[in-house]
């Protein structure tokens, strides 16, 4: 997945003028600081130079996953169209720009983000752009929530493992209550990322919510440790991106895991497929996650022209009711 060309653009705008070796050094700290989960209460991103070494190694990846779990929801709510959108801890408006994307109707944004680097960076990116209005606001979510009006699409990614966990509960439960319809919830695909995941999910089902995806059910998660639910999205990088993390393929794999909450119901399916798909030709092997739980299916000629959806089908996607 690349990113939308105006956002490319501006990115690399952003990155004009500044020194390899910095954003280098940079995205170095910001890396160690995701990867540790610090919680000093400190902002992850605190400066110009943070925000910009996140444009350039973390943005890219975090819009797929992101958007990933949005054409998900859609494939399931086709009925959904968003008018309003609120993100909170939006970083520099990452989930806006994907929304923005899967939803081209969108009307207007409310932008909640504690780093001024950040909010700064989120506004200057979108100038010129197709996007619609948004109103950026100073939040830490820490904190208790401002007031906010309920909006049709409320987005919560890579947040809750910066949070305390007695924070994550109440941060939850306040953007249930600002939300009119859908609640996408997004953190990393790591074993700790999937219980914070199964925790809001738990709390968001007790609420009254349905899950729309990943999951093809509202029962208690049939995965057991040390397995646990995660997807993958492929991200192209710039040269700058392979340049600021050293590497040299132009790709990386973005691991997520997430939940989905609507106050509808979304379409039934009859699985989700999570672990790479294995086999070729005559003969597909699916893991797939259904509503009685964790199936392992096999997929031949016999199958008729099932065998032909099943080589199309990828780490993550729905297999329909009918399948």
């Amino acid at each position: 997945m690349e990113l939308p060309a105006a956002l490319r653009s501006a990115v690399d705008r952003a990155l004009e003028g500044v020194a390899l070796v910095d954003l280098s050094a940079a995205s170095a700290r910001l890396s160690q600081r995701y990867r540790a989960e610090l919680r000093d209460g400190r902002f992850h991103v605190d400066g110009d130079l943070a925000a910009r070494a996140y444009l350039a190694t973390r943005l890219p990846a975090t819009y797929a996953a992101i958007r990933a779990c949005l054409d998900a929801v859609a494939d399931l709510r086709p009925d959904f169209a968003p008018a309003s959108l609120l993100d909170a801890g939006a970083g520099p408006g990452t989930g806006f720009w994907a929304a923005a994307e899967a939803w081209p109707d969108l009307a207007g944004a409310t932008l909640l983000e504690g780093s001024a680097a950040f909010r700064d960076w989120g506004a200057r990116l979108a100038e010129g752009s197709a996007l619609p209005p948004a109103d950026w606001r100073a939040a830490d979510l820490a904190r208790a929530l401002p007031d906010l009006p309920a909006h049709d699409l409320v987005i919560l990614s890579y947040v809750l493992d910066e949070l305390a966990p007695d924070r994550r509960a109440a941060l939850v439960d306040g953007l249930w209550a600002a939300t009119a319809d859908v609640l996408l919830l997004v953190e990393p695909g790591t074993p700790a990322g999937w219980r914070r995941i199964l925790d809001a999910r738990s709390r968001l089902i007790a609420s009254g919510g349905h899950v729309v995806a990943p999951c093809p059910h509202d029962r208690a998660c049939p995965l057991v440790e040390p397995d646990w639910c995660h997807f993958a999205q492929r991200v192209a990088r710039s040269r700058i991106h392979r340049q600021a993390k050293g590497g040299e393929v132009p790709w990386e794999d973005e691991k997520f895991a997430y939940v989905a909450v609507s106050r509808r119901p979304g379409a039934p399916i009859a699985g989700r497929v999570i672990t790479p798909p294995r086999g070729a030709g005559s003969r597909i092997d699916l893991r797939l996650c259904g509503p009685d739980g964790v199936v392992e299916r096999t997929v031949t000629k016999r199958d008729g022209a099932l065998l032909k959806t099943a080589r199309r089908l990828k780490w993550g996607d729905a297999l329909g009711p009918g399948a």
